[in-house]
């Protein structure tokens, strides 16, 4: 839509329209170098889910190809972390290399949660690439959930 007020530039020439193509060609590049970096280790990495029962909080975390040696999870406070380290299987010389898609490195996620949780009672396992790890609710928090009817005033 062209403005009824006469205009110094023309739209060619307009150093704002410029400043919006430049702007846009920016974040379309960046956009497209997202997938890119979405494979190799990054701030979701590992996936996870939370899930949270009577009992606790369930999280489970894909970390496939790592060792449970290679993993380490704590708990500072309420803070949880989870990091480790996917090692290359083995070397191969960039001249053999044709493709290389699957990623090598140390990761760290970490995740503040609704609680603290009981220390000794935390378990973790990993099983067919998917890290578990339990987190029962404190006593004291499982005690002041209650109920409170709802009624309709009248």
């Amino acid at each position: 839509m062209k403005s009824l007020l006469p205009s110094f530039w023309d739209e060619k020439n307009d150093p704002f329209a410029a400043f919006g193509r430049d702007l846009n060609r920016v974040f379309s590049d960046y956009s497209k170098a997202l997938p890119a970096l979405s494979s190799a280790f990054g701030s979701g990495f590992p996936a996870i889910d939370v899930q949270e029962t009577d009992e606790g909080l369930e999280i489970t975390a894909e970390v496939p190809g790592i060792s449970e040696k290679d993993i380490d999870v704590s708990l500072e406070g309420r803070m949880l972390t989870i990091k480790g380290e996917k090692r290359a299987s083995k070397d191969v010389s960039e001249q053999n290399r044709f493709v290389s898609e699957r990623s090598y490195g140390a990761f760290r996620r970490a995740m503040t949660l609704p609680f603290e949780p009981e220390h000794d009672s935390i378990a973790a396992h990993v099983d067919n690439g998917v890290l578990t790890i339990s987190l029962p609710k404190p006593r004291q928090t499982k005690e002041k959930t209650s109920r409170i009817e709802v009624k309709r005033k009248g």
